[in-house]
């Protein structure tokens, strides 16, 4: 017996020795998780947190411990990050393991089972129905039918006779055989298409980009805008070393929205505690926005819009037989047959299957007969399958009520019986049609909610396929899709114009290959759609990670499951209007508190740079801004970013937030520019910057009471603690000198009231005229679009 010939005991184990030399094992090229250690090292690696713990480590320097408080805060943030992270990994980690099939091999002589990592070449593979191919390999002996759509989509039993190949995923629906292992590891089918899931996705988030961007402008003027007011400070004012540092500090952190970055965290991670209890697991924060935002979502028909069984819609006794017969006939040939397929088990379910009779012949179904049957005495012979191969040139008598059905997308089988028995498992003769079963996809009870929903929503669905176009439209009729009519068979889509001018036009796909997947959703991304797609198989993987969202159902593939961004653990398509709903709440209740962190953002740019043309220090200690802050914008943002809010995603995040924000930096700049004239007036260092400290948190009460606005009794209770807290860290002996809130006089207190009366009067002001602008700016997209239309 030459090295590879094992005939059918199997591989020695010297043989599987010196494969296992050779490499020629099975260790697939999977799509892993992130490892725990690039988790912890993604989120504590940033530039953001860089910046602040170099301004940290100049305040501990000089000996101001209570000014580094402002590290809490980046603390926090980067440990919710990488808990929800880690979280996510081991969940899917676990799925996995539940879901990892085992090989049954010989060796020896003997069946044993095996990982499928353990699988080498030339494995003799004993096939059952129900079992998963390990590896790439051909069959020896035996029949089997192969189910082939987590690798192609397509979801038509396959039949495989000896000397066929099976592909690694497929699943075995019927039948038994031998198969030998001929490609293992990053040679087989599956392996090949996640050869080009190479990379890790970055999140497309509107919110991320916003914070970078801010982040690198801001990084881009810290290091010389700190250079510059320090050495301002220290050497043409009266502020020693250690002043000279605290002052720059608080100037640079004002300038980072520490809290925003904090603020997303928590909220997107209290959307995800919320999500996993519609049976909903989120591996990226980002994409509960990026779902919100979505404009295009493309479905895989199977596992998604039905539940991936059939079912029988309708029994047609043909002229001159009764439904009894057709009943009796259905029964019969079930309690005969006892095979596993989809359709006999979509009968059964209907007829129910008893037990075999004695002495009956069976002819088993194969896709090269299209047929199966059973002859017994007493019934004759009975077949069921396609009826052009059962009828042959009597066919054409039931043609019209075939062809009326399949165009309907249902899929019809044809009972027929003869008196003749079988010759050597061919067709008797006298074979008389005696009825039509009717048997279709079971739509799932949710899909037409769910779809009805998303275009309430304004969502474009496309639902894309590997089976037939027809049968894929009617089903997403039955669902109810609007212009479900609209369909293109993806084999005429031989050029990308083609495909180009299909995406724009066409809701439904048939036959569509894994690579089609992928070009579509990256035409759609071109045509400037924020693209959803869900999926279950090897083959939506390329599609799933090119999507600017990605949901896999937890009952599909590992490679589906770890690429993916959602993983929905019940399958159930129906939690995806949660979903929706819950990123709308946090990403709007989000842009809302924003403005307040970008009012500080902004005002302490622009003090910065004002400070380096003013001969005095700069007003601030990084103590007095971690209290105004925590009351004024931390504290209060949170409550609002977790009220209810459902409405559409509007405009661009970093543009509404910015508009929503400089009204309160312009209010803070003007008022703290003019409490400098009180050096003019004799006032030391500390007294300035204790009114200075005292009129922005009075502005930014002003600013937290317009983004309350409407009040309702959560707000209106948030805004007199707020205020009241703010009163108390002014006013009391204790906090007033932990926040560096020094003792001042009636007189200045006075000073002040005028000072607060102008900080609402700019911020209604300040207001009204950026509102205004946004109409005006908002009319004139608005006109330009529709000239575009035109």
């Amino acid at each position: 017996m030459s090295d590879a010939d094992t005939s059918l005991t199997g591989l020695t184990q010297q043989q599987v020795a010196q494969r296992v030399e050779q490499g020629q094992t099975n260790l697939t090229q999977t799509v892993p998780t992130k490892s725990v250690k690039r988790i912890i090292r993604d989120n504590i690696c940033t530039l953001f947190n860089l910046i602040n713990v170099i301004l940290a480590v100049l305040v501990i320097a000089v000996g101001s411990y209570k000014n580094v408080l402002f590290m809490g805060v980046i603390l926090c943030n980067t440990a919710i990050g990488i808990f929800q992270e880690i979280r996510a990994k081991r969940t899917v980690d676990r799925l996995s393991l539940i879901s990892a099939p085992k090989a049954h091999v010989l060796r020896d002589g003997a069946l044993i089972q095996l990982p499928m990592e353990e699988l080498v070449l030339d494995d003799i593979m004993v096939l059952e129905a129900g079992q998963q191919v390990g590896a790439d390999c051909v069959l020896l002996e035996g029949n089997c039918e192969m189910d082939e759509s987590l690798l192609t989509g397509e979801s038509d039993p396959i039949h495989k006779a000896p000397g066929e190949e099976l592909l690694s995923g497929s699943i075995v629906v019927s039948g038994k055989g031998y198969a030998r292992i001929n490609r293992v590891g990053k040679d087989s089918y599956a392996a090949k298409i996640l050869g080009d899931v190479k990379y890790i996705k970055k999140p497309h988030s509107e919110i991320m980009v916003a914070i970078n961007q801010i982040l690198k402008v801001i990084g881009i003027g810290i290091i010389p805008v700190g250079l510059l007011l320090f050495g301002k400070s220290l050497f043409f004012t009266d502020a020693d070393f250690s002043l000279a540092i605290v002052s720059t500090v608080a100037a640079l952190i004002g300038m980072i929205p520490e809290g925003l970055v904090l603020l997303t965290s928590v909220v997107l991670a209290v959307s995800v505690i919320r999500l996993s209890r519609h049976k909903t697991l989120v591996q990226e924060l980002y994409c509960i926005e990026t779902l919100a935002r979505v404009d295009t979502l493309c479905l895989d028909k199977t596992g998604t819009i039905t539940e991936g069984r059939l079912d029988v819609k309708e029994l047609v006794p043909l002229p001159g037989h009764t439904m009894e017969e057709l009943e009796e006939i259905s029964r019969f040939l079930l309690s005969n047959l006892q095979d596993n397929n989809p359709t006999y088990l979509a009968m059964s379910h209907r007829f129910g299957d008893g037990t075999p009779l004695p002495g009956a012949v069976v002819v088993p179904f194969s896709s090269a007969r299209k047929w199966s049957g059973v002859y017994h005495s007493a019934y004759g012979t009975c077949c069921m399958g396609a009826g052009q191969f059962l009828l042959g040139e009597d066919y054409e008598a039931i043609r019209p009520q075939v062809e009326w059905y399949s165009q309907k997308g249902y899929r019809v089988i044809t009972l027929v019986r003869s008196p003749l028995p079988f010759r050597e498992q061919q067709l008797p003769g006298e074979l008389t049609p005696i009825g039509l079963v009717v048997i279709r996809d079971v739509i799932r009870k949710e899909a037409p909610d769910t779809l009805r929903y998303f275009k309430e929503q304004g969502v474009d669905i496309k639902i894309i396929s590997g089976d037939d176009p027809v049968t894929v439209s009617q089903v997403a009729r039955r669902a109810g899709l609007e212009h479900w009519d609209l369909a293109a068979d993806a084999t005429k889509l031989d050029t990308p114009e083609k495909l180009a001018q299909a995406a724009q036009t066409c809701q439904v796909f048939g036959r569509v290959t894994p690579r089609q997947k992928l070009e579509l959703v990256q035409l759609l991304k071109s045509q400037g759609h924020t693209v959803a797609m869900t999926g279950d198989g090897v083959n939506d993987v390329l599609a799933l990670r090119e999507a600017d969202c990605s949901i896999a159902m937890a009952q599909g593939s590992d490679a589906a499951r770890n690429v993916s961004q959602l993983v929905l653990l019940d399958s159930n398509f129906a939690s995806m209007p949660k979903v929706v709903a819950e990123g709308r709440r946090s990403i709007n209740n989000i842009q809302r508190s924003s403005s307040l962190f970008l009012v500080k953002t902004i005002f302490s740019a622009i003090l910065a740079v004002l400070f380096l043309f003013l001969p005095v220090t700069y007003p601030y200690v990084p103590i007095q801004l971690t209290m105004i802050n925590a009351l004024t914008i931390g504290a209060p943002s949170f409550i609002l970013a977790l009220e209810p809010n459902r409405e559409r995603i509007k405009g661009r995040f970093i543009y509404n937030v910015i508009c929503r924000s400089i009204p309160g930096a312009l209010t803070v700049v003007i008022g703290v520019a003019l409490i400098q004239l009180g050096y003019l007036l004799g006032l030391d260092f500390n007294m300035v910057s204790t009114m200075t400290a005292v009129y922005t948190g009075v502005a930014e009460l002003a600013v937290l009471f317009w983004v309350c606005k409407p009040f309702n009794g959560l707000r209106i209770a948030l805004y007199v603690v707020m205020s009241l807290g703010f009163v108390l860290g002014i006013t009391l002996p204790f906090t007033g000198d932990l926040f560096s809130f020094y003792s001042f006089d009636w007189i200045h207190l006075w000073t002040l009231v005028p000072f607060a009366v102008a900080a609402w009067v700019m911020m209604w002001g300040f207001g009204k005229l950026t509102r205004r602008t946004i109409q005006i700016i908002e009319q004139h997209g608005e006109q330009k679009q529709a000239k575009g239309q035109t």
